[in-house]
């Protein structure tokens, strides 16, 4: 439903799934030739435990000077999926795989995207690489962008890879401490050049053979997956350098960036002028990397504050969103001049065009035709914000399903955001975000005041504003509505208002009661 509601796909075409049945891995002796062999390198990958389809691996060997050679090899989907072809023309139109809650839709048929494109482990695959010369500090001294052939040797989760990590132990160790090693110098450079460190936990939902949500996780990004995300920061940094940066002073090349545009000033002035009134000081004006180091100074300063979720909502909410364009103003967030998407062509169609422009300008290939470009950039954009939308109104779906049996609990939340109708609260434990109407609040009429993001009582004075600590009682669910209705409950436990009971709300709660001894049951036969 919730694909059908924002106009994505949910089925592939019966044509497309054929025309990608009859393709092929291809890799003869003529393919290997033409390509660099990099099947003896050490070679893994890296991944959720829930993946299916692994576009990306690393490798690393010592070099006899006593440098590093390491490979960031991408699966080399355009050398399968032929411009204006059925297949191309389905992904062009989708953009992007589309990830909810109890599901993906992939861009590319699951033959190509878990199968021959897949990276798998103890398979020749076709790939994409950069490949780097790199000395003990991290320093790139040479690199390479080629078509490689490789093998895998391993597939490790995140939890697999973060183990050997902190116990030194396990399979291929001393080429996974080495990445974890430069890897985290080249975060510490990066966050000094100006990246911002945006680092929030996401949601994430155990199901049951129903669909139904019975425990909520979080995903937390650690040692392994941050290993990971330099390693394609600077693989898609260095593709953009490659072609963005005019060779010759000759005219630059129509290309795609990823590019992020700075920050809406007045909202890094509200963010800096609420940011005082706890005692942090913010730069709003200077070099991006002056602002930059002063945002990250001040989200590294909260950590663990009772003002850190207000703060580092308010930074965030002030940044642009970033977008894909042939016309390149860097990349604000990440503090880099030039950037692109050229890691992920299983699941993102800017990726592909990245992979094709790559080969038809080292090739000495002319520009192509910059307005068209534009337009495909444009349309994956969309799309892509599209898609985002989708996987966050799924999210709710689920946080509202969840929270539909346990009706008249209480909770302990933060103030997530604060509208004219309402205060949007964020639960502690599980993340779950309802809200508080403003009709329920009957101690006092409340204006809203938009500058500082806050309710105020009219007569007792009485100010709820982002980022405080309320304690809730789980007041309504509509399912259908997705929508998920708080009452902010007083210093004693009371609920401040008796909130309008829906008809059967009485026979709603024990419905939820019911139901909720029945997930005990099923999670106790399940252990």
């Amino acid at each position: 439903a919730i694909l059908a509601e924002f106009g994505l796909p949910y089925v592939y075409p019966a044509a497309v799934e054929e025309a990608a049945g009859k393709i092929g891995a291809g890799i003869t002796p003529e393919e290997i030739a033409r390509r660099r062999d990099m099947r003896s390198s050490t070679t893994f990958t890296i991944d959720p435990r829930d993946a299916k389809d692994f576009d990306d691996a690393l490798s690393i060997s010592r070099l006899p000077n006593g440098n590093y050679e390491v490979g960031v090899h991408i699966a080399d989907v355009t050398h399968y999926v032929t411009p204006d072809s059925i297949i191309d023309k389905e992904a062009q139109k989708r953009a992007t795989s589309v990830y909810l809650v109890d599901r993906v839709v992939p861009m590319l048929p699951e033959h190509l995207s878990n199968g021959i494109c897949s990276l798998r482990p103890n398979e020749e695959k076709l790939t994409f690489s950069c490949v780097f010369e790199m000395d003990e500090n991290a320093k790139v001294v040479n690199h390479q962008i080629c078509r490689t052939v490789t093998l895998s040797d391993r597939r490790f989760t995140y939890e697999e890879a973060q183990e050997i990590i902190e116990t030194s132990k396990g399979d291929f160790c001393n080429e996974i401490l080495t990445l974890d090693k430069l890897a985290k110098i080249l975060r510490k450079q990066r966050y000094e050049n100006g990246s911002v460190d945006f680092d929030r936990e996401e949601v994430r939902f155990d199901i049951d053979e129903n669909g139904h949500p019975v425990s909520v996780f979080f995903k937390e990004s650690k040692d392994a997956n941050k290993l990971i995300e330099e390693f394609m920061l600077l693989a898609n940094r260095t593709v953009a350098a490659e072609i963005g940066i005019p060779k010759q002073r000759k005219k630059p090349k129509a290309f795609v960036f990823r590019i992020h545009d700075a920050p809406d000033t007045t909202r890094l002035q509200d963010l800096a002028t609420i940011a005082r009134t706890f005692g942090y000081k913010l730069k709003t004006n200077g070099t991006p990397r002056e602002i930059n180091r002063s945002i990250n100074k001040m989200l590294q300063d909260v950590k663990g504050k009772g003002e850190e979720n207000l703060l580092s909502v308010l930074a965030i909410r002030s940044m642009a969103k970033a977008i894909y364009s042939t016309d390149n103003i860097g990349h604000y967030g990440l503090g880099f001049e030039y950037y692109t998407h050229f890691t992920s062509p299983i699941r993102r169609y800017p990726d592909m065009m990245v992979h094709r422009l790559l080969e038809r300008y080292l090739s000495g290939g002319r520009s192509v035709v910059h307005d068209k470009l534009e337009e495909q950039c444009k349309h994956s954009s969309a799309m892509e914000q599209l898609a985002a939308n989708a996987e966050r109104s799924s999210i709710k779906y689920k946080q509202v399903e969840y929270m539909a049996d346990r009706l008249g609990e209480t909770y302990d939340g933060i103030i997530s955001g604060v509208t004219e109708w309402g205060l949007y609260v964020e639960l502690n434990e599980n993340k779950c975000e309802g809200l508080v109407p403003i009709r329920d609040l009957a101690d006092d009429y409340y204006d809203f005041d938009e500058r500082n993001y806050s309710l105020v009582g009219r007569h007792t004075k009485t100010r709820y504003r982002l980022g405080d600590e309320v304690r809730i009682q789980v007041a309504r669910a509509n399912i259908e509505r997705r929508m998920l209705d708080f009452a902010l409950l007083d210093d004693k436990g009371r609920p401040m208002s008796q909130p309008d009971k829906e008809p059967g709300a009485k026979e709603a709660l024990r419905t939820s009661q019911s139901k909720r001894n029945k997930r005990q049951r099923y999670k106790n036969r399940k252990r």
